[in-house]
């Protein structure tokens, strides 16, 4: 099992013990199961996929991050993340809406890569609710 601790700026999220996790880094998808060898990465917007003890898989979007996992011990740091059930998808449409506004806009006072953030961010978001 990995002990696995999520914390965002306004505190730990959720601790926890699983067998798997299951993210996407800078360098693509991995799954990382006990007795990994030492691992950091930084993670790009992505589901965030745990299987508990119980086989069970929970699933969440996750805004990007860090990941470092040593001794079957794992801490994420997020800025954001939201739990399937929690997801509201109404909002995140929106989001996805402001977004690709400010990128077809294309003027000069719109901040392009915070606007493509954002809309990668929203689609996270719209994907793993619908999924």
């Amino acid at each position: 099992m990995i002990s696995l601790r999520i914390v965002t700026p306004l505190g730990q999220y959720t601790q926890k013990d699983v067998q798997s996790i299951h993210v996407t880094s800078v360098n693509g998808e991995m799954t990382l199961l006990s007795n990994h060898m030492p691992i950091f990465a930084a993670l790009v917007p992505c589901r965030l996929t745990l299987k508990d003890q119980n086989e069970q898989k929970l699933e969440y979007a996750l805004a990007g991050g860090f990941l470092h996992l040593e001794d079957n011990k794992a801490l994420i740091l997020t800025d954001a993340i939201e739990g399937k059930g929690d997801i509201d998808i109404e909002r995140a449409k929106r989001a996805y809406k402001r977004a690709r506004e400010r990128i077809d806009k294309k003027d000069s006072a719109t901040n392009m890569k915070r606007s493509q953030l954002a809309l990668v961010r929203a689609m996270n978001r719209i994907k793993v609710h619908s999924d």
